[in-house]
């Protein structure tokens, strides 16, 4: 017998099933008729939205793409290497360059001397702007406490210049591949510090926001698990992962995209693991004192701190 109760035929009008005759009566009496060529343009309005006047990158064959670095400059070189092994054209970084791991400021000249080229997460912002947290987008005061230890520290080792280098990066940017032309964000296109997890983000409403942004793809990070989906409409949506942490999965490695023009105007899309000299990472994190909680992750490959943000889902693969 099924754990769930049986709905078929009923809707929920304030707080209680009722048979859905009733449920659109009463969305009819709340609502108003529209003909079909009004209806039509309503559901246009509803997906159509101004250009952002970002300019359009490239075009390029084959671009890598990671995000949140969290100060990780071991990964980082790992995967600046891996983009020489590619043969990329271009390398871009969706943000969180700092928190988590040691000595941020040390990521700076890897990424400059490698002409990455970057975006703005929540990080930037909060450090650019003195912000007195991360805006990481976490509820939950264990989430909370952990995020003020990573960010209080990236703050007090980042230099002034630093944080204005951050302060003036775009906060997006659009990439042609092939005949493909790619959104890159850091959250969302909605909202910097919003989590888009494979499990809890429909179709439906990724297709919305890819037309509304007008885009072939859409790339993106923040929740730390990387995950491809190609739409029925033959677009694609991405989170890229971080190189910063592992994926929460039991292993030590790290994850980047790689995206390469197809055949036909398509577009390949692989999400790499990574190796990196993560003992290296952990003892440098141990000599800085950070947290035994955030060396442990790195060691082991599970994750024991930002759980509690996760759907039951990816909480359920989970370790702790």
């Amino acid at each position: 017998m099924s754990k769930f109760p049986d709905h078929k035929g009923k809707a929920t009008l304030d707080g209680k099933l009722v048979p859905l005759e009733e449920f659109r009566a009463e969305c009819k009496r709340h609502g108003r008729s529209l003909e079909d060529g009004e209806r039509a343009a309503e559901a246009q309005r509803l997906v159509s939205v101004g250009g952002d006047g970002v300019e359009v990158e490239g075009p390029f064959e084959r671009v890598l793409v990671f995000g949140g670095v969290y100060s990780n400059h071991y990964g980082l070189s790992a995967v600046l290497e891996a983009a020489e092994r590619h043969r990329a054209d271009a390398i871009y970084c969706l943000g969180d360059l700092g928190g988590f791991g040691p000595k941020p400021e040390k990521v700076w000249p890897l990424l400059t001397a490698a002409g990455v080229r970057c975006i703005q997460g929540n990080y930037e912002q909060s450090l650019a702007t003195g912000h007195e947290d991360c805006n990481c987008g976490y509820t939950d005061p264990r989430d909370n406490h952990f995020a003020e230890l990573s960010y209080n520290y990236t703050a007090r080792n980042c230099s002034d210049e630093f944080k204005a280098w951050m302060g003036g990066l775009p906060e997006r940017r659009r990439v042609r591949v092939g005949d493909r032309e790619l959104l890159l964000v850091h959250g969302s296109p909605r909202q910097v510090n919003e989590f888009l997890f494979h499990t809890t983000t429909p179709v439906p409403f990724l297709e919305v926001l890819l037309e509304q942004e007008r885009c072939d793809a859409m790339l993106c990070t923040h929740t730390g698990l990387h995950w491809h989906r190609r739409l029925p409409s033959g677009r694609d949506a991405i989170n890229v992962g971080v190189i910063g942490r592992p994926a929460n999965d039991g292993t030590t490695d790290v994850r980047y995209a790689l995206l390469e023009a197809g055949g036909n105007g398509g577009l390949r899309v692989e999400l790499p693991a990574l190796r990196y000299d993560h003992e290296a990472l952990a003892a440098e994190m141990r000599a800085e004192s950070l947290p035994e909680e955030f060396v442990e992750t790195i060691l082991t490959g599970w994750w024991t701190t930002c759980l509690e943000i996760l759907p039951a889902k990816e909480r359920a693969t989970s370790k702790f």
